[in-house]
């Protein structure tokens, strides 16, 4: 939604400021500047990616424009979810929960936080770190490690779009000046013409340097840095996830173990000890 506000500011102001000094609207419309600047912005992510990026950032369009985060209710449901899983680890043995990582949709424990089934990557990432627990005696360090490679591996993957988009970003000014160099050459054809023709003329061919860097500074930039904070977002729970199991795995108590977890969240979204120790109570 904020995406959406920040978008109409940036036009508001840009035209709103361009009517205060009586300018024409209709000299901005320049439909031949549009097709050359996007065409040739289309085309060349299109050069520069896989097929596999350009679904990726086909796939990342909605993320930009979601509220993003899971907040702090989110990340109290995953923090109670993993004692729970430590609780019934120390009370029952590793076997216990083996059924319940096999097919979490289905689990009575992991069904009651739909926030965490929601999350496909963490929701892999949890699970498939548990069967690791269970099916080796893997020491607490190696399995840091083992997590911090798949955790950077994916932020490495998920960072894609915002490379690609920012790489767009950075050529939209320079495609600008492509559209208006093309148009000073038509304009030089027309050096016969009146004077008030060839003002429109050298007008239109501005107008794509406008456009250019508008689009750069004022929307495409803007909207990578957007996704790219998203994304960063999206790595905490892994991290939550990695931090806790390390602390278990190495002997710490469930509740040892989550209070870790805790700690990993950023501040502005963290629950407070006594918030999860009541959500905890009440589980």
């Amino acid at each position: 939604m904020l995406t959406i506000v920040g978008i109409i500011v940036v036009l508001v102001a840009v035209v709103g400021g361009y009517l205060m000094e009586d300018g024409n609207l209709h000299v901005l419309f320049q439909p031949a500047e549009v097709v050359i600047i996007f065409g040739a912005a289309t085309g060349s992510i299109i050069i520069a990616s896989p097929p596999k990026a350009i679904r990726m950032i086909l796939k990342s369009i909605g993320k930009i424009f979601s509220s993003g985060g899971r907040g702090k209710a989110g990340y109290l449901d995953l923090l109670v979810l993993l004692y729970q899983i430590f609780s019934k680890i120390r009370k029952e043995g590793l076997i216990s929960i083996e059924a319940e990582i096999e097919n979490p949709e289905r689990s009575p424990l992991f069904t009651k936080y739909r926030s965490v089934l929601s999350d496909h990557h963490t929701l892999s990432f949890l699970c498939d770190n548990l069967k690791v627990i269970i099916s080796t005696n893997v020491p607490p360090h190696e399995l840091d490690s083992l997590m911090e490679t798949e955790i950077e591996t994916h932020h490495h993957e998920a960072l894609v779009p915002y490379h690609k988009i920012s790489m767009v970003a950075d050529a939209l000014p320079g495609l600008g000046i492509v559209a208006a160099v093309l148009g000073v050459v038509l304009t030089m054809g027309k050096m016969s013409e009146p004077p008030e023709v060839l003002g429109h003329s050298i007008g239109a061919a501005l107008v794509g340097t406008f456009m250019g860097v508008l689009m750069c500074y004022g929307f495409v930039g803007p909207i990578a840095k957007n996704l790219e904070s998203k994304i960063k977002d999206d790595g905490v729970a892994p991290q939550i996830v990695r931090v806790a199991l390390v602390s278990f795995v190495g002997g710490a108590a469930p509740q040892m173990a989550v209070e870790f977890g805790r700690r990993a969240i950023p501040t502005s979204d963290r629950p407070s000890f006594n918030e999860l120790e009541e959500r905890i109570r009440k589980r």
